[in-house]
């Protein structure tokens, strides 16, 4: 069994810096690279995509909502063709990018709110994913497992790996739990890595309450933007590691 292991990143802007790119880099197969809205400039794409690519980490953008202000966590309500032309810009840039490294872009992950929203209703989900096609037509959806998003790729036909997360909790439906609630985020770098190990072998999300839903888990995400980041980054891939679960780049 292979799993991919991915994390947001090249999310500093100007003289601002955000998470620990380089250290990350180090463990993680995937690298969600902002595009510029929710975070990042232009420099910060390059630095950030230049040094995956010294890592041999694949590279994929994590477009978002156009909100420096909330770090795109921030819920806007835009009319549809808005939204997709935001999308095709953000792909756009980054695909730039990477072409300018000789690199390839291989993915797409939904920030923050949008992901959020899109996880919720697939018409908005279809919308950024077919922007995204528009632009790139081979790139693969990394989708919240077990939601619209998950539906919407799989209506649409295009390539997607289903993702979990290894430090957020989950609502009984398959969302996860809203960040302004206690429990939310997972701090604890001891609870984190068993946990996601148990996930991907059940091939099942674990709720907050215990239930599991059944779904197909491709990659894992650990975020970069808070203090324990790099812990859990490396008690989730021990964990995995111990259970016999190789790690690799999920196919594109």
């Amino acid at each position: 069994m292979d799993i991919d292991l991915n994390a947001d990143m090249g999310e500093s802007y100007g003289s601002w810096s955000m998470g620990n790119d380089a250290a990350l880099l180090n463990i993680i197969t995937s690298a969600n690279v902002a595009c510029g809205f929710h975070a990042g400039d232009p420099d910060v794409m390059m630095k950030t995509m230049a040094l995956a690519q010294k890592n041999f980490v694949g590279v994929g953008a994590h477009p978002g909502f156009a909100d420096l202000q909330g770090f795109g966590r921030h819920r806007l309500h835009i009319p549809l063709s808005t939204l997709e032309n935001q999308i095709r810009y953000q792909i756009g840039a980054a695909h730039a990018m990477a072409t300018a490294l000789g690199t390839q872009l291989r993915h797409v992950k939904l920030h923050g709110a949008l992901s959020n929203m899109a996880c919720e209703d697939p018409i908005m989900a279809r919308a950024c994913y077919e922007a995204a096609l528009s632009v790139a037509p081979d790139l693969t959806m990394v989708v919240l497992t077990a939601t619209a998003q998950m539906e919407a790729v799989k209506e649409l036909g295009c390539k997607w790996v289903g993702e979990i997360f290894a430090d957020r909790t989950y609502n009984d439906d398959g969302t996860l739990v809203d960040r302004s609630l206690n429990g939310a985020v997972i701090h604890d770098a001891r609870i984190a890595g068993p946990r996601i190990a148990q996930m991907i072998k059940e091939g099942a999300i674990i709720t907050q309450t215990g239930k599991r839903i059944k779904t197909q888990i491709d990659t894992v995400c650990v975020h970069g933007d808070t203090p324990e980041a790099i812990e859990i980054a490396e008690s989730v891939r021990e964990a995995i590691k111990a259970s016999g679960i190789k790690l690799r780049k999920f196919h594109s």
